[in-house]
């Protein structure tokens, strides 16, 4: 038979190129840790399914962001001392380019000054660090321009990623009116919101964003959400014992709910960036407080009859003042985000490493299952190709299977290296046909 005739018989057998998409923030694309990635590797270990591995100058929090043919991700040189700005060739591994941008510091507990991911909109990518440089480049390399925001009135390292989205880069700055263990300024550190030209960083408009949380609870190392509902844009900031929503073009405040923490304690910094889907927005409370779902839409000041449900009731709270209550009381999240996918939301309770599978409308839980291990979670779920991805301290990464009516997990590998002593807590990130994993000391790129 001709060669023509033969690949025109074979041609239609062959599998149609699998949909390949970015994940350009540190929640990819939806903003909800979801992908619409499929084709990805059922199972996967530090041998198995392994398109390529690379060694890291040093460890990070941060998920790394992809974008087209580029992955992008800081890490802390140990043996330089600087936090650096990489870019790997997203097929092979291999280092594009580097950019060391100052002396890194660290708190004592396992965190460093490259845990916010940084964001790129495939012309522009912006690395954020905890010691307040914010440094934008083209992504063959080119620095666009730089500043510096802080220092920054934290007990912990700053960690807030920043976003683009609609034209803006825009930067969350939740912390202290006062200084604290020599971080920030003596008194009149200022809570706000900024908006800058991704290009330039010309300045677009800044915004105080006020709170009645004292002490570390001023404290935020949340993400702002980009959300629509109803035809009306809102950037959702979550910290300082409550949830907002602004306008994107100015940064004005249209609604806020709070409080979480009626009693005003004075320990209860706010870690989950808050999460949409089904019509609510989720804030998570720490310190195994309730999960709070907000109805979308609101304006100006909200109270306990605008939550659609809450996990539980804490004992601050009338019964009167509170919305209707699942009483699951181990469904909260002291720091992963929730993920949204499927039509559900899932609540990963790192310290007991319980996951649950939520109902949006009610907040009633479909399932809940423990994942085991022997350490605590705190990278927050992703999800793509009916499974979800988690990883613990440890760098054991967890599959489960999501939807259902049922827990089921389907696969865990550890991906740790000897030596390797940090408490990972870097998101799977998931784009073009792979997954890609962050330890202490390596990135992998997982696909078939």
């Amino acid at each position: 038979m001709p060669l023509p005739r033969l690949l025109s018989l074979l041609l239609p057998l062959l599998p149609l190129p699998l949909a390949a998409g970015d994940w350009d923030n540190w929640r990819g694309p939806a903003h909800n840790g979801s992908s619409p990635e499929t084709g990805l590797p059922a199972t996967f270990s530090r041998t198995e399914n392994v398109k390529w591995s690379v060694a890291l100058p040093g460890p990070s929090a941060a998920t790394p962001v992809i974008h087209g043919d580029r992955v992008f991700l800081p890490a802390a040189d140990a043996a330089s001392g600087q936090q650096a700005a990489l870019c790997l060739d997203r097929r092979t591994g291999a280092v594009l380019w580097r950019a060391d941008i100052s002396a890194f510091s660290t708190d004592g507990q396992y965190s460093n000054s490259c845990s916010p991911s940084p964001v790129t909109d495939g012309r522009t990518v912006v690395f954020f660090f905890g010691t307040g440089e914010l440094v934008a480049f083209t992504v063959e390399g080119r620095k666009l321009w730089e500043r510096n925001l802080g220092p920054f009135a934290f007990q912990w390292t700053f960690a807030t990623s920043p976003l683009l989205h609609d034209g803006r880069l825009v930067i969350q700055v939740l912390q202290r009116d006062v200084a604290v263990r020599g971080r920030g300024k003596p008194t009149g550190n200022e809570s706000y919101l900024l908006a800058l030209e991704p290009a330039t960083g010309r300045e677009l408009w800044r915004v105080l964003r006020p709170s009645d949380a004292v002490a570390e609870s001023r404290e935020a190392f949340s993400t702002p959400l980009p959300f629509e509902h109803q035809g009306r844009r809102e950037l959702v900031v979550i910290g300082g014992d409550s949830l907002t929503g602004h306008d994107p073009a100015t940064g004005r405040e249209l609604w806020r709910w709070g409080t979480w923490n009626t009693t005003r304690i004075g320990h209860w910094r706010l870690v989950p960036s808050p999460t949409a889907g089904g019509g609510v927005l989720l804030a998570c409370a720490p310190k195994n407080a309730p999960v709070y779902a907000v109805k979308a839409g609101g304006q100006g000041t909200l109270s306990f009859r605008d939550l659609a449900w809450q996990s539980h009731v804490q004992q601050t709270e009338v019964a009167a003042d509170v919305a209707p209550s699942r009483n699951e009381r181990d469904l909260t999240s002291d720091v992963p985000s929730p993920l949204y996918y499927g039509g559900r939301f899932y609540i990963l309770n790192g310290v007991k490493r319980k996951l649950y599978c939520v109902n949006p409308a009610d907040g009633a839980v479909i399932w809940s299952g423990d994942l085991g291990g022997r350490s605590v979670l705190q990278a927050s779920p992703t999800a793509a190709d009916g499974r979800i991805y988690v990883m613990n301290f440890d760098a054991d990464v967890f599959v489960i299977q999501a939807g259902g009516d049922a827990f089921r997990l389907l696969h865990t590998a550890n991906f740790r290296d000897e030596g390797d002593d940090t408490r990972h807590r870097s998101s799977v990130a998931i784009a073009h046909g792979n997954l890609f994993v962050r330890t202490g000391t390596r990135l992998f790129a997982l696909g078939r």
